[in-house]
């Protein structure tokens, strides 16, 4: 069994140069990394009631799956956490890691997937952030992942709610109509409704400690927590 999706790997590959480009086919992520950075960040330390401010989440090991660049494992070494980052993109992983040497972070950078992965490591944070849409049997994919967390770990999802709206905004607005995104960099059959991944993780025992839309206000040009999850939202999964 295998959770990688070649064609989306293939799809990925190629723009991997483009990663690091705040202006590139990456853009919609770095606008909203900060809303994830924070997101991640302040859940972290409620939980695991750490008080240090230099680096807030120090001796923290967290594992950042299909981390592509590094956009999410960069910020996360950078405030302290021991960083594994996996992507099965061979071509994702040595921008990754290219990008990281040139700003002298330390960060292993892994080309491997949950079930591929060598390691008898686990870690207290799993991130799986905008990596759900894109692989093969989500069920096999959330068993690898507990499998790699620690007991009271924490597991953050993000990814892309199966409604209209999702449809109109995701697809039809942001690739269509904005050009935010290459046409073709998502699949609505692949977006994954709330309560069908609350009770896949329940199923292996991750328990849902809070879930949160995320909201783009076009006006301001920035990313925002809101109510509605009806198009993107992030959850917070705790292994009991």
């Amino acid at each position: 069994m295998s959770t990688i999706n070649k064609k989306e790997i293939e799809k990925f590959s190629k723009i991997a140069e483009e990663w690091w480009d705040p202006k590139g086919k990456f853009k919609p992520l770095h606008k909203f990394n900060p809303i994830r950075i924070r997101y991640i960040k302040d859940n972290i330390i409620k939980s695991f009631n750490l008080n240090l401010k230099n680096k807030p989440l120090k001796n923290i090991d967290v594992l950042d799956i299909g981390c592509g660049g590094g956009l999410l494992s960069e910020p996360m070494s950078r405030l302290g956490a021991n960083i594994v980052g996996i992507d099965a993109s061979k071509k994702n992983i040595e921008v990754a890691k290219f990008h990281a040497k040139k700003k002298k972070l330390k960060i292993n950078y892994i080309c491997a997937s949950p079930e591929t992965l060598k390691t008898k490591k686990k870690f207290d944070v799993i991130l799986n952030m905008e990596i759900i849409e894109h692989v093969e049997n989500i069920d096999f994919f959330i068993t690898k992942s507990s499998n790699l967390l620690k007991k009271n770990g924490l597991m953050f999802i993000a990814t892309l709610n199966k409604t209209l709206k999702s449809y109109l905004f995701a697809i039809v607005g942001a690739e269509y109509i904005l050009n935010w995104l290459p046409i073709g960099t998502h699949d609505w059959d692949k977006f994954v409704k709330p309560e069908d991944i609350i009770k896949i993780c329940k199923k292996h025992n991750l328990i849902i400690k809070r879930i949160d839309g995320m909201k783009y206000n076009l006006f301001d040009d920035q990313w925002t927590l809101s109510k509605d999850n009806s198009v993107n939202y992030i959850s917070k999964f705790k292994k009991i």
